[in-house]
């Protein structure tokens, strides 16, 4: 009964914590209607309150590897604030079943196909009979530099929200009524918000609004505290100036609540995890405890592995995915991870039973729990039909190299130290990766930190199945599914032709 105790009051406390966390993140629906619009092949979402009549529209657009979910607190305030947000998914994107093309180096290239795929969305919006002929743009990262092109370019444009801005396309007048946030940690894309401004008055301070955006000739630079790139997403600070400064140049005075969601996302996401452990508990018991790795035995299987798969790769031709650098690092967790097994096994590792009911599970728990709460709440997680043969290809490499994890962390029973050594040594072989070849591999940067997060909430609950079914196999398994899943959903789908 003393063991039953902590598991159940963890089930009660994950259980609840999933309630309240979905109650107030559907709350932040309340009243709006949310209804797909497709503009050709691009999936986009309309939110709008029912009881506005006519409203201007202000288009929101995601960053590299996001979507539409991504920038819902932007759209849900907007909305509740009496303004029509129509939110879409880039090619290659999210549910956007066209690839992104052309060259991602050149403005004349991938940037002009994405300028014009805002402009067909934005002919769509102002198409709509509940928009009255007004429009703005609002993007993250790097959907600014494409806003602010589009903006440039399309003279129906009245306003511009950059969030977490990066372009070279600002000029001393242009674009007009330019709103600029970034989060208060993001260095240098706050320093060059401010160097924007000052473009139209050198005098420009921070906070300070220069001309009239009432007049088309506004421009501002705030920090949104105690956040950085992602964090802007969600900060009630960020989401009052876009709803203001859109306020200022529409002449409207809104109301309603800021959906301010990240919290609750969070903690939807950590009660889903606590859930994990007392669950775990339900999968058949294993029989008996495996020795525990060696000292020399670990070191060996992950330090070799890191130092040798970047250079094995460095001159390999590795593009056979639709997709941004993922064909390499499915080659590079398939090569890490047959490294590493090849030592273990040599040096007399056994990997075991698989406990296929334990592995089923986990994957199943992570895909569709966890994952199907990203899915709602914060990103796109269900693949399109053209991602599966790019989520089975990942999985390859994934299942070997997280079976060669569990077994070096011994099965969730390592000590911190090896656990961060052996992950540790993992990111860093991708980090050489890039750095051996900058150019074809700069993507990859952007993907590391989606890595460490799938360690730590994955892992964890990879431990727990690990510890109740000693089973190795299944652990690896599962966690080889979960980690493809995720990949291959994030990954922009790339097109050469």
């Amino acid at each position: 009964m003393r063991a039953l105790g902590p598991r159940l009051l963890a089930f009660l406390v994950g259980l609840t914590l999933c309630a309240v966390a979905i109650w107030r993140l559907e709350d932040a629906r309340s009243g709006l209607v949310i209804t797909p619009l497709a503009v050709g092949s691009t999936p986009a979402t309309v939110y709008r309150r029912a009881d506005v009549a006519k409203a201007p529209a202000v288009i929101i657009a995601h960053g590299f590897a996001g979507s539409r979910q991504l920038m819902e607190a932007y759209a849900l305030t907007l909305a509740q604030a009496g303004y029509v947000a129509v939110s879409f998914d880039f090619e290659g994107h999210g549910r956007n079943p066209t690839p992104m093309s052309g060259d991602v180096t050149r403005v004349e290239g991938t940037t002009r196909l994405l300028m014009r795929e805002i402009g067909r969305v934005t002919d769509a919006a102002l198409a709509l009979p509940f928009v009255d002929g007004r429009v703005a743009l609002l993007g993250h990262s790097m959907a600014s530099d494409i806003i602010v092109r589009q903006a440039l370019a399309d003279p129906r444009i009245a306003a511009v929200v950059a969030v977490s801005m990066f372009s070279e396309a600002v000029t001393a007048a242009e674009p007009r009524n330019l709103l600029m946030i970034a989060g208060a940690w993001e260095g240098f894309l706050r320093a060059d918000a401010l160097r924007n401004v000052r473009l139209a008055d050198p005098e420009a301070r921070e906070g300070e609004t220069i001309g009239d955006p009432g007049r088309g000739a506004g421009r501002r630079a705030v920090a949104a505290p105690d956040v950085e790139h992602v964090g802007v997403l969600y900060s009630p600070t960020a989401l009052r100036e876009a709803r203001g400064w859109l306020d200022a140049v529409f002449g409207r005075a809104s109301a309603g609540p800021v959906a301010a969601t990240g919290g609750w996302i969070v903690l939807l996401l950590a009660g889903v995890v606590v859930l994990a452990w007392p669950l775990s508990e339900l999968l058949p018991a294993g029989e008996r405890l495996a020795p525990r790795l060696p000292i020399r035995t670990f070191l060996l299987a992950m330090l070799v592995p890191a130092a040798l798969t970047p250079l094995l790769l460095s001159r390999v031709d590795t593009h056979f995915l639709p997709v941004l650098v993922a064909d390499y690092l499915a080659v590079h967790l398939f090569v890490y991870g047959a490294l590493a097994l090849g030592i273990l096994v040599w040096s007399g590792v056994r990997i075991g039973r698989v406990a296929w009911l334990a592995a089923c599970a986990l994957a199943a728990y992570g895909i569709f729990v966890f994952g199907g709460s990203l899915d709602r709440y914060v990103a796109s997680f269900m693949p399109t039909p053209a991602r599966l043969p790019i989520i089975a290809a990942i999985a390859v490499g994934a299942v070997p190299y997280m079976l060669s994890d569990s077994l070096a962390t011994d099965n969730g029973r390592a000590s911190i130290w090896r656990v961060f050594l052996a992950r540790g040594a993992f990111l860093a072989s991708l980090g050489a990766a890039v750095a051996l070849n900058f150019e074809r591999l700069f993507f990859l940067i952007l993907i590391i930190p989606i890595i460490l997060l799938f360690f730590i909430i994955f892992g964890l609950m990879g431990g727990w199945v690990g510890r109740r079914t000693m089973s190795p196999a299944a652990v690896g398994i599962g966690l080889g599914l979960i980690m493809a899943w995720s990949l291959g959903v994030t990954f922009p789908m790339f097109s050469s032709g």
